[in-house]
């Protein structure tokens, strides 16, 4: 018997490890006539239906950034959906991700006509407890989840990171239906002082249950460390921004669920 105790050992190990893995791959879609393509990763060793959150890309499209927030996220048994904003095949690089960004964000019934076409899909999905949505929203993606808020989405509550914090129609903020949680970088040159303050007066003015939550020393994309470490660019990862940010944000989907 103590002969084949290891043996055994090592099959229940094996087994554990293939029963327990986090499940990732494209998925299609369409928003009206477009066609999406759609990251999904689930934690497949979670039985049964789980609170679903949808991730949304920074102006380049879907890239490994957003790929690696969805691991974590399904890792925490969320049902996970990256949202395709700009359809299938379309992953502009600067300066072109500039015109395509734009392009949304001049069209806000479009974008918004995006995000819940995607939202649509996750919260339809056989692994997605449909009561229990949020989303999360990275530089143009925390843009996005701000709209998506907006256009009375039925959603728990939504989480920008390092996002536009503009405020076109002030009075859509009496659609919010959740909560927001803003996480900003306190010297981001691309988010000027006057859309902060106009943020949190639609948020005030409409009685949302919103954070906003500033970083001294941080600027734009400082959760992303493909953006280097000089601030005078303008973006730039900080380390101390981005953990703190991934935990508030961690808190907020446990207080929401």
């Amino acid at each position: 018997m103590k002969a084949l105790l290891p043996s055994l050992l090592a099959a229940v190990g094996s087994f554990a490890s293939l029963s327990a893995a986090i499940v990732e791959k494209p998925l299609e879609y369409k928003s009206g006539e477009v066609v999406c393509e759609g990251w999904q990763a689930y934690d497949d060793a979670v039985n049964g239906q789980r609170p679903g959150v949808l991730v949304v890309h920074q102006w380049t499209g879907i890239s490994d950034h957003e790929k690696e927030a969805a691991r974590k996220l399904a890792a925490l048994g969320y049902n996970v959906l990256i949202a395709d904003i700009y359809g299938k095949g379309i992953r502009p690089q600067p300066p072109a991700a500039g015109k395509e960004a734009g392009k949304y964000k001049a069209d806000r019934p479009l974008l918004r006509a995006r995000v819940n076409a995607a939202l649509d899909v996750l919260s339809h999905d056989s692994r997605t407890d449909a009561s229990k949505l949020a989303a999360t929203g990275y530089c143009f993606g925390g843009t996005t989840v701000i709209e998506l808020a907006r256009s009375g989405a039925a959603i728990k509550g939504v989480v920008s990171f390092h996002g536009g914090l503009d405020s076109p129609t002030r009075a859509d903020g009496k659609n919010i239906k959740g909560k927001v949680l803003a996480l900003h970088g306190a010297d981001d040159p691309y988010v000027p002082a006057k859309d902060v303050a106009a943020f949190e007066a639609e948020m005030k003015a409409a009685s949302v249950d919103y954070k906003l939550v500033k970083y001294p020393g941080a600027v734009h994309s400082f959760t992303h460390k493909a953006a280097g470490n000089d601030n005078s660019k303008g973006a730039a990862y900080n380390a101390d921004a981005d953990r703190d940010s991934w935990f508030q944000m961690e808190q907020f989907l446990k207080r929401l669920f």
